[in-house]
């Protein structure tokens, strides 16, 4: 579905490279701003206090559990909801406000929307469903858009085939074009994979992401798929309780998150209870080299701390002797196994190994760290990291 109508091309056929998960976001004037944003639904605070700034050409992805805000967020910005408090402004016109001072309905925002059910039209054909958001132009100028945005979608052969003839990705792709044969200014997706098997849906977000780069759209997507906003957002903001717990590239926030949240719901989280010593970090498995352990100035030394570690930054191996921790779990993923080990000291860590390990449950082993990268950590009675461990805060964008 789109909620826009616009004849002029605004970003031509220029194909942009995609900028890497390190690369700082784009600057200049923000094509979206949300500004202190709120939205109450009875007694639940659906959206409080949210600000994010998004610029031109990027696809950032609102990321959280079922229920953190992140639709309510989408449709705030489609102009579907009014927000109780704060701006909505987009190209520096503000389209909602929380004080009244004015509301820009849906269709005048200039903004396409994809939404997670599709919304084609079943008695209309493929190029039919795509010409609906551009009933204004010439049929001539219509014919050619709706030709030009089959050939984007790889679909050109399907242009008169109904709607029920269509795979889940061939309709995906349509709802895609449909969207931006406008040329919106800013592309909403609303959990725009759930819909679609495991394999459709990599080729699909893959697919989606090189439609998005040659359009040069600004694009918003929310999904509760950690992995997808991983894989395919310029930056990704994790949501909860209806503010935004961290903004960033996704390699920055998987590996320096903010917060202990973030650290858990971006990918399995251990935490190790750790000494910090003067050239050492003295966990309950073993020393990390202080240097590797992000931020930690001479002002924590003697503190207690706890070290995040990922399944892949530890490793088991059969105990020679006593060991220090025994296998509770194991879980066989084809090209790998993922083993939950029980440490002598307390708590539980993850560890992934090679599809061909055979560590047995019960079995006692030796786990120690493994990574060769800078590893976050946490004050031992806090939630939060020390601004010192992640660097410049980013939870505004």
């Amino acid at each position: 579905m789109t909620v826009n109508h616009a004849g002029t091309p605004r970003h031509g056929d220029l194909q942009q490279d995609r900028r890497t998960e390190t690369s700082p976001a784009p600057r200049g004037d923000p094509v979206l701003e949300l500004s202190g944003v709120s939205k109450q639904f009875g007694e639940e605070r659906a959206v409080r206090d949210l600000s994010l700034s998004v610029y031109d050409g990027e696809l950032v992805t609102l990321v959280g559990p079922s229920g953190c805000g992140k639709t309510t967020t989408l449709r705030l910005i489609a102009g579907l909801e009014r927000p109780d408090d704060g701006t909505v402004t987009i190209d520096g016109s503000v389209v909602a406000s929380g004080e009244g001072a004015g509301f820009v309905p849906p269709e005048e925002r200039d903004v396409g929307v994809v939404f997670q059910e599709f919304a084609l039209f079943p008695h209309l054909s493929a190029a039919e469903n795509v010409a609906f958001g551009i009933d204004d132009l010439p049929e001539d100028c219509r014919r050619e858009r709706v030709r030009e945005m089959l050939e984007l979608v790889g679909l050109a052969d399907q242009a008169d085939s109904t709607v029920d003839a269509l795979s889940g990705g061939q309709r995906q792709r349509i709802a895609l074009a449909r969207s931006l044969v406008p040329e919106p200014e800013i592309l909403l997706l609303d959990e725009p994979f759930s819909n679609l098997d495991v394999a459709l849906r990599v080729e699909m977000r893959e697919e989606v992401r090189r439609i998005l780069d040659e359009t040069g759209v600004t694009a918003i997507s929310v999904t509760h798929d950690q992995e997808e906003a991983l894989s395919i957002s310029d930056r990704i903001g994790v949501m909860t309780d209806g503010t935004l717990a961290q903004v960033g590239p996704p390699e920055r926030v998987f590996q320096h998150p903010e917060s202990r949240f973030a650290a858990e719901f971006l990918g399995q989280a251990s935490f190790l209870p750790a000494a910090v010593q003067e050239q050492a970090v003295e966990t309950v498995i073993g020393q990390i080299d202080r240097g590797q352990v992000t931020g930690l100035s001479s002002a924590y030394e003697g503190t207690e701390v706890d070290v995040l570690v990922r399944p892949d930054d530890v490793g088991a191996r059969r105990a020679e002797d006593e060991g220090n921790g025994e296998v509770v779990y194991r879980r066989y993923l084809g090209p790998s196994v993922l083993y939950r080990v029980e440490l002598d000291a307390g708590p539980t860590v993850e560890t992934i190994h090679n599809h061909a390990s055979s560590l047995a449950l019960g079995e006692r082993v030796d786990v120690s760290v493994t990574a060769d990268h800078e590893l976050a950590w946490f004050p031992a009675d806090g939630d939060a990291a020390p601004v010192s461990s992640v660097g410049t805060s980013s939870s505004q964008g």
